[in-house]
């Protein structure tokens, strides 16, 4: 069944937008970044969910937590095409609760780089280094399968160091109000996993490139078919049935599937939702 997640109504992110910088024209982060710092930060501020504040008891005018310690950072050099946002539970926390880059495109869009929304008081399985600390970078150079493992049957996704705030619901029709309020007419983004493409199309994003990618996974996991064919116990990431969930395929292919790296998907999300669904009837 195809189901179009709910968008809640944002607060007036247009008119928080104009009271800050005003009627003048600041149509991509590099116009933004020559703003004041203050006037940045408060801006910027904008894209995270209101209920990131409230549950971990953040101020959201001035940014600190309860013992009064400043939580929200933003990164936005004067020079710089890309924007970085961060909020910790406590300033020395090793991991945000959300972590939001952006950056400018070649073709003047603004792309979401990297989106991360995480649980701090959950457990944390450290699928990010190896077992003698070094940094894996998504699985691209290197993995630690025993944390992976353990990941998996906590009901993690690939990628995921801790379990998520299910706040990507409020996230993109704050980001859509953002883009708009910047005079832009969509926002682009990378899927990092499959399950990330998939929770995108969801939300009302549509492909610029890799529609035709998923479709052809979706049709390799049907029986009989390849990818289904793979499923074969050789590993804890490619046991039969993981072919029936979104997470279950996600671990299959970070566990390289696909027999190529995951790469070549990128979508867009307009002010109205797309209606596109590459795995009918998902479960995730």
């Amino acid at each position: 069944m195809m189901f179009r997640g709910k968008e809640e109504a944002t607060a007036d992110i247009v008119t928080r937008f104009k009271a800050l910088v005003g009627d003048a024209p600041h149509h991509n982060l590099q116009d933004l970044n020559r703003l004041e710092d203050a006037v940045k930060e408060k801006l910027y501020s904008l894209l995270i969910p209101e209920k990131v504040f409230s549950l971990f008891a953040i101020d959201p005018r001035d940014f600190t937590n309860a013992a009064g310690e400043k939580v929200v950072k933003v990164t936005a050099p004067a020079s710089a095409n890309f924007a970085v946002i961060e909020v910790r539970e406590r300033p020395d926390d090793r991991d945000c609760i959300f972590s939001l880059e952006m950056e400018d495109t070649p073709l003047y869009r603004i792309e979401i780089s990297f989106l991360i929304i995480n649980d701090p008081r959950g457990p944390r399985f450290d699928i990010d280094v190896d077992e003698t600390g070094r940094r894996t970078k998504f699985a691209t150079v290197r993995r630690n399968i025993p944390e992976e493992i353990k990941a998996m049957q906590a009901g993690l996704a690939p990628g995921q160091v801790r379990p998520g705030l299910r706040l990507f619901k409020d996230f993109v029709p704050l980001a859509r109000d953002f883009m708009i309020a910047m005079g832009q007419d969509m926002v682009i983004a990378e899927p990092l996993t499959y399950n990330t493409a998939i929770i995108f199309e969801y939300y009302g994003f549509n492909y610029i490139r890799g529609r035709r990618k998923m479709e052809e996974i979706n049709a390799g996991f049907q029986p009989g078919g390849e990818l289904y064919e793979r499923l074969d116990g050789s590993t804890p990431f490619r046991q039969p049935g993981m072919e029936k969930t979104v997470r279950g395929r996600a671990w299959a292919i970070h566990d390289g599937i696909l027999g190529e790296p995951w790469r070549g998907i990128e979508m867009y999300r307009t002010r109205e939702p797309a209606n596109v669904c590459t795995f009918p009837g998902w479960v995730y």
